[in-house]
């Protein structure tokens, strides 16, 4: 399993929400480039970035999402607001790895299916889930449908992976929905990112034998809760 720090901006700074609420701000830097820098310089080889502004309808960083693709050497799967073939276009084009896809993809599965025939394993779908029902609009909107139903859905697509937050959980480093990513590990035929509630190294140590293939930090890497060598030891790719 691989470790993947997460760059949420807003407001053109890189932060970190308690369960997702913009309300609940805790970490607030405003050098994204140079925290992106900083975590290639410690290892990591991955990276997830997401425009939390765009997600919510509220603005875009995609200025600050070129700005970091065009900086560093390491991979960068990059979502948030995501709702047009030419915006997948132009994150691939600008070097993103992967492109994060949630609300559109939710919405429109024939749309998402147009997407996936045309960026074949180029393309996550995020099933973020508050419980266990899928949400939508930046976290905003929670639906009736059931992640796990949703999840079995995309097996067929041929996605480079499916995310799934537990929002509850987010930001708060008091343990994964361990629970639930081990029963979606097992449903999923595609490669699962977890993300949501690690503080300790057992956290991870847990999602690995559950199953997932990568887990993204965010609170416990800019907290100092975890070791980041003690994760690159561990958990390098």
């Amino acid at each position: 399993m691989r470790v993947i720090p997460a760059i949420d901006l807003r407001d053109g700074a890189c932060v970190q929400l308690v369960g997702g609420s913009y309300t609940n701000e805790r970490v607030r830097i405003a050098d994204p480039i140079g925290v992106a820098a900083a975590w290639a310089d410690m290892g990591f080889k991955r990276l997830h970035v997401v425009d939390l502004d765009a997600a919510t309808g509220r603005g875009t960083n995609r200025k600050t999402v070129k700005q970091l693709l065009a900086a560093n050497g390491v991979r960068l799967q990059c979502g948030g607001g995501v709702r047009e073939l030419d915006s997948i276009e132009e994150l691939l084009a600008a070097g993103a790895s992967e492109v994060v896809l949630g609300t559109k993809a939710i919405e429109d599965r024939e749309w998402l299916e147009t997407a996936a025939d045309l960026y074949p394993n180029r393309l996550i779908v995020a099933a973020d889930a508050r419980g266990r029902n899928v949400t939508t609009r930046g976290w905003s909107e929670t639906l009736s449908l059931d992640v796990t139903t949703f999840v079995k859905e995309l097996n067929q697509l041929p996605l480079a992976a499916i995310l799934v937050t537990a929002i509850d959980r987010e930001g708060r480093m008091e343990g994964s929905d361990l629970t639930l990513m081990r029963e979606l590990a097992t449903l999923s035929l595609l490669p699962l990112q977890a993300s949501g509630g690690v503080g300790t190294l057992d956290d991870l140590r847990d999602l690995a034998d559950a199953g997932v293939s990568a887990t993204i930090v965010g609170m416990a890497l800019y907290t100092g809760a975890l070791e980041t060598s003690a994760i690159i030891e561990e958990f390098s790719e």
